[in-house]
């Protein structure tokens, strides 16, 4: 089985190769490192096998009598040390390196607060993982808050996941580690949602979480610091969900510890292979996931793998409403192409404010309403609106779009109907 392993898994600079075609190597082993005062992360192979190809982008390894059970350990020292040579990044999508992240210290108060929302729809990987090893997020909280100076812990996760709360609080005796339970709507999961939510601060568009003398780190990156610190692992494999149009169809399969490299084809056949029919294939969750092929490799920001219906036949002419918390205009545009669609008017949610290089929202998850924008597409010629709009945002669209007789397509649609789950339009609290 072939293994593809990308220089670039993260934020910063792509890695740079220390092995080169025909040597053997074995799981656990350095493949690329990170450059010297850059910002990125090692590269380790998950795999016993023998390197075929080195280029500027991949390392491409044959796989050979891999034992996954073992793996060369890590020689660091310190908690700090170990976290940075273990190449551990942001496991939430963001990708960014870890041990930058960590390399503060609090003074005076400070909590780490664990983003364990999950809000994509569909991944459940991440609650999976804390509702079997509960224990060892407390103890790579621990490690967190012992690196940083943390005054105090908090795991934000949503008030539905009832068994993986439960199984968290028998386990936490420290009085400085507490839940703060989260509502079921997206993106609960946005990082200044997540500093909104447990500590009652709005922080600017532009501001990061330490102007909150706080720290947010995705749940799965604790666990991986935890195997790094006491383990000495390297950041090898991956939790993921694989789902949609595979041939068990409308199913939702969790794989723990995937190995990172591994073909996409090769994961989805884990999962009992892929359907005879579906629209895309997409990495990552329904809202902000891209389009990929069963040629592309497991990455360490991949969370889900969803083979989404098929596209429904769209209006010839339709009107695109970005969200900042989902689909960009790229991705609408992908989408509204396999719609058959022509876009005739683009808008931005009325909270999303323009950065350096992207947009946040002012408010994640509270919107007002976006009744001037479908209107202006609607002045634009469109017959329908294709959007990526966030819960609440969803709700103030199917406010006043159904009058102006214009359908309403999610981008979520394809991925969430290939799994039965209910679409994203009009939501109540109590859902």
């Amino acid at each position: 089985m072939e293994f593809v392993f990308a220089l670039k898994q993260h934020a910063g600079v792509p890695a740079q190769p220390i092995v080169c075609k025909g040597v053997n190597i074995v799981r656990g082993q350095m493949i690329a490192a990170k450059p010297k005062n850059a910002l990125g992360s090692n590269i380790f192979s998950s795999i016993n096998g023998r390197v075929t190809a080195v280029d500027d982008c991949n390392i491409t390894v044959e796989e050979s009598n891999t034992n996954y059970a073992e793996y060369r350990k890590l020689t660091g020292n310190s908690p700090a040390e170990l976290i940075e040579e273990a190449g551990i990044v942001g496991l939430g999508g963001a990708g960014f390196p870890t041990s930058v992240k960590l390399n503060v210290k609090f003074d005076g108060g400070g909590a780490v607060l664990v983003n364990a929302a999950e809000c994509e729809p569909i991944l459940s990987h991440n609650i999976a993982r804390i509702e079997k090893e509960p224990e060892h997020l407390i103890a790579g909280l621990k490690i967190v808050m012992e690196l940083v100076n943390a005054e105090k812990g908090i795991i934000a996760e949503k008030g539905i996941h009832k068994e993986a709360i439960a199984k968290l609080k028998e386990e936490i005796t420290e009085k400085n580690i507490e839940i703060s339970e989260l509502e079921n709507i997206y993106p609960m999961g946005e990082e200044r949602a997540v500093v909104r939510e447990t500590l009652g601060i709005l922080l600017e568009p532009k501001q990061l979480p330490m102007a909150a003398n706080a720290i947010v780190i995705n749940a799965e990156t604790v666990l991986r610091i935890r195997e790094a610190v006491e383990d000495k692992k390297p950041l090898i494999d991956k939790d993921m969900t694989v789902a949609g149009k595979l041939k068990e169809d409308a199913s939702v399969h969790i794989f723990f510890d995937i190995p990172i490299g591994m073909k996409v084809a090769d994961v989805i056949e884990k999962a009992g292979g892929l359907g005879e029919e579906y629209g895309e294939l997409i990495m990552g969750g329904p809202f902000t996931g891209k389009r990929t092929s069963m040629e592309a490799s497991v990455i360490k920001t991949t969370g889900g793998i969803i083979a989404a219906e098929e596209f429904l036949p769209g209006p010839k002419k339709i009107g695109l409403l970005v969200c900042a918390c989902g689909a960009n205009k790229e991705r609408l545009e992908e989408q509204a192409k396999s719609m058959g669609s022509e876009v005739v008017g683009v808008e931005y949610c009325k909270q999303a404010k323009e950065l350096k290089n992207s947009r946040k929202c002012e408010n994640p998850g509270r919107c007002p309403g976006q009744v001037q924008k479908v209107m202006q597409l609607k002045k634009d010629g469109a017959q329908a609106v294709l959007i990526s709009n966030c819960t609440d945002c969803s709700n103030t669209v199917m406010s006043c779009a159904p009058q102006l007789k214009l359908p309403v397509y999610h981008c979520t649609d394809g991925a969430l109907r290939a799994v039965n789950h209910k679409l994203i339009r009009r939501f109540k609290k109590d859902e």
